[in-house]
């Protein structure tokens, strides 16, 4: 008789929270203690709903738009950043604010507005709707258009092809933009790059251990909410590169049994907006249908930290 294939789970690393998330997370909590409750935040602080769940039982109030906020209270801007127009608003009502913008969506909005005193048209690539796509905009919105994949390259149309550069979204999909990239500077050669990458670091390093993984599982779960950008990139990275199926999962108690049936090996990680505890859940879940043996697949070594905003430094 045939011995039974050992079941495995490849767990990437790094995975879950990155720097900004970290930070912007902190913010919040630092707020509540500083501040009297409640302490409202302007949209969700990151992408996770597990983690806006438990700041709202903290006492964080979450809302869509300052004009929400009751006059002279304090409110937290999102790790996704804002528009100008936002700021203004809250000065309006004599709002209290404290920015979580994460430090490297604040360096593309600076991009954006140097690019456009210097007589650019910017290409943004970025997801339409998405918040950081919005807040990048409001920086210079008559200068920017919005490219959003590939295929929108193809329709873009500019009236100064000699002075156009491109910016995007930190949390894009690396492969898609690139892509993206070489569409339009097929159509306009003189396409400049932004100063330094735009996807930020934790992205980047998330895919990379991605593709590393997907080629030798079954199955690639990836931890993230579904408005998670990131998270759902990274579940389009491991079908792309050779996970025969990939799913995005809030936690574990959205996992099937079914799923696992004739799986020898699972691929694990998880969005940059994911607390750890819920990848644990998850790696139970998983034990306790055999998959006992979890290899921690390294790809990268993250140390980076962003400083509290200034409003909360003691």
């Amino acid at each position: 008789m045939p011995a039974t294939p050992t079941r495995r789970v490849l767990l990437a690393k790094p995975r879950g929270y990155c720097a900004g998330v970290d930070r912007a997370v902190q913010t919040v909590e630092r707020a509540l203690e500083q501040h009297a409750v409640p302490v409202y935040v302007r949209k969700q602080i990151v992408h996770n709903s597990h983690v806006v769940t438990a700041l709202e039982r903290r006492g964080a109030v979450f809302v869509d738009e300052t004009d929400e906020v009751p006059e002279g209270s304090t409110v937290v801007f999102s790790a996704h950043g804002v528009a100008p127009s936002v700021h203004d608003d809250a000065v309006r009502r004599d709002l209290t604010t404290i920015d979580a913008t994460c430090p490297l969506v604040t360096k593309v909005h600076n991009e954006a507005r140097r690019f456009a005193a210097e007589g650019y048209q910017i290409l943004l690539i970025g997801h339409e709707g998405h918040e950081e796509v919005v807040g990048t905009t409001g920086e210079a919105p008559d200068a920017i258009q919005l490219v959003d994949g590939p295929e929108a390259a193809d329709q873009v149309q500019v009236t100064t092809p000699d002075r156009v550069v491109w910016l995007s979204q930190t949390t894009l999909s690396v492969d898609e933009t690139l892509e993206t990239v070489r569409r339009l500077r097929e159509r306009f050669p003189a396409l400049e790059d932004p100063p330094s990458d735009d996807i930020c670091y934790a992205t980047q390093n998330r895919q990379t251990a991605v593709k590393a993984i997907a080629p030798q599982v079954d199955l690639f779960l990836v931890v993230g909410s579904p408005n998670s950008s990131n998270s759902v990139r990274m579940v389009e990275v491991a079908l792309a590169n050779g996970s025969p199926a990939a799913r995005l999962v809030e936690d574990a108690a959205a996992l099937d049994p079914a799923w696992v049936e004739n799986v020898t090996a699972i691929g694990l990680s998880s969005g940059a907006s994911v607390p750890e505890q819920l990848v644990t859940d998850v790696l139970a879940w998983l034990a306790e249908r055999g998959f006992a043996d979890v290899v921690e697949v390294d790809t990268a070594e993250e140390r980076l930290a962003f400083a509290l905003p200034r409003e909360l430094r003691t």
